[in-house]
């Protein structure tokens, strides 16, 4: 892929700096960072070349920052925007994804999940957490929203059996052979799951609106 000019919002330096060391000999460059979005919507306004991500931790997840995350897509929108944060917080969630936000991410991911996420950014998808597809499975979407859309269905028992061999690192082929199922059956639930995920998320900002109003696709890493 093409380079990708990285800028960094972050209030831990020591976190900063070990971004900076893993997006060695990646096509991911970091052309700046900051501590926080107040300090970093300038820097970037400023910036001679214009980054084509921001990856950006949330100190609150107020309506402060989300204004300035806001203010940023809306006076750049060809930047993409993932948050990578420590928690799953519904508030932040909610209010990033509102303000336009491309991803959610734990600091806890993988290496390997976090690049192949940042990659699936760069090429129009929006990204979230595993978690969210495990509340899926579980039925507990209520831990998401108080209020999830009545229309949508729950999982049925085969998007069930391939999400959780998703969430093993299995590859469509394996899901199919495991399953004995064909690739191209794996793909059609696939798209339902990821209606289910999306309207679960959609359900955080528009309570009864049906997600599919966004026009959004979602991926669950």
């Amino acid at each position: 892929m093409d380079p990708v000019n990285v800028f960094l919002i972050d209030a831990n330096k020591l976190f900063r700096e070990g971004m900076k060391r893993l997006f060695e000999n990646t096509p991911f460059k970091v052309m700046g960072e900051a501590g926080t979005l107040r300090e970093g919507v300038p820097a970037v306004e400023a910036a001679g070349t214009q980054p084509d991500l921001v990856l950006i931790d949330l100190v609150n997840g107020g309506e402060d920052e989300a204004d300035q995350l806001r203010a940023l897509r809306d006076g750049h929108p060809g930047i993409r925007v993932v948050i990578l944060t420590t928690d799953l917080c519904t508030r932040r969630l909610s209010g990033a994804l509102g303000a336009g936000a491309h991803g959610y991410l734990m600091k806890d991911i993988a290496c390997e999940a976090l690049m192949q996420s940042l990659k699936l950014v760069m090429m129009g998808e929006k990204v979230f957490p595993t978690h969210l597809a495990e509340l899926l499975i579980n039925g507990r979407s209520d831990e998401l929203a108080t209020e999830v859309p009545a229309r949508r269905k729950g999982l049925s028992q085969r998007e069930i059996q391939i999400l959780r061999c998703l969430l093993n690192g299995n590859s469509n082929k394996m899901i199919a052979n495991h399953l004995h199922i064909t690739e191209a059956t794996v793909k059609v639930h696939l798209k339902s799951l990821l209606r289910n995920t999306q309207a679960a998320i959609w359900a955080l900002n528009n309570g009864d609106q049906p997600a599919e109003a966004a026009g959004v696709s979602a991926n669950v890493v």
